[in-house]
């Protein structure tokens, strides 16, 4: 007989993330490296000698948990997008948020340490988190172990096919004024997320359609066109700053 217990873990930190929604959010870690995020560090754990060594590391485990799942209850089966969204797996075969705990886990890479009048955060790249993400752990990213190059999943054994995207000459203008405003580079930013497909993928792509994200400060408005091959190419309407 195995004894069982309820846990209860205090977050140490919380992503300051630009995904105020979920809609438009990467769906695995890495494939977006120009998304920047913080995470800060929540006391009594903002203790810099907490994260003694940690200079050393490029990339870092989280784990998280799913505060805005889309749904209260976990489900055996569901239907990951990588599977076009109409063929279930088991929940345990995916990386669903519909999970018994919902729990999650990103690797993403540390740009850098700061501190700055109590607050003790880490700067970091290529992440996957709502913002408000409670974080639960950080571990060092070990490659000698943790890259497993004879390792198989059959359901998704290549990084999926990137979708064409065009900036209109509106859409181009307002990464231009972002840029200016947050010195960073919008257009990359906007392009590999979007890049990525981020509709449902039960929907086939209609080009009368208007798709709308909101991405930090900024609304990202979009829409699906045919190409000569018979795929289809994402325009970028709108870059609009709020």
């Amino acid at each position: 007989m195995t004894d069982t217990a309820d846990y209860t873990f205090p977050p140490i930190g919380i992503i300051r993330s630009p995904f105020v929604e979920k809609f438009g959010i990467p769906r695995q870690p890495g494939l977006a490296p120009a998304v920047r995020a913080q995470l800060e560090l929540l006391p009594p754990y903002n203790d810099p000698q907490a994260l003694a060594g940690l200079e050393h590391c490029s990339h870092l485990w989280l784990q998280f948990v799913f505060h805005r799942p889309p749904s209260d209850q976990w489900r055996p089966r569901v239907r990951p997008p990588r599977l076009g969204g109409n063929r279930s797996l088991g929940v345990f075969a995916t990386r669903s948020p519909l999970r018994p705990n919902p729990i999650g886990l990103s690797v993403v890479k540390l740009e850098g340490v700061k501190q700055q009048g109590g607050r003790l955060w880490l700067e970091l790249s290529g992440i996957d988190l709502l913002d408000g993400t409670p974080v639960l752990d950080i571990k060092p990213y070990v490659p000698y172990t943790d890259s497993l190059p004879e390792a198989e999943n059959r359901f998704a054994d290549t990084a999926p096919e990137w979708v064409e995207v065009v900036f209109m000459p509106e859409a181009e203008a307002g990464c231009r004024v972002l840029g200016a405003r947050t010195g960073e580079d919008w257009e990359a930013l906007v392009r590999q997320i979007l890049q990525q497909d981020p509709r449902p993928q039960y929907q086939k792509p209609d080009p009368t359609r208007r798709y709308g994200m909101t991405l930090k400060d900024a609304e990202v408005r979009w829409f699906y066109q045919p190409d000569d091959s018979g795929n289809h190419r994402l325009i970028v309407t709108e870059v609009l700053p709020h």
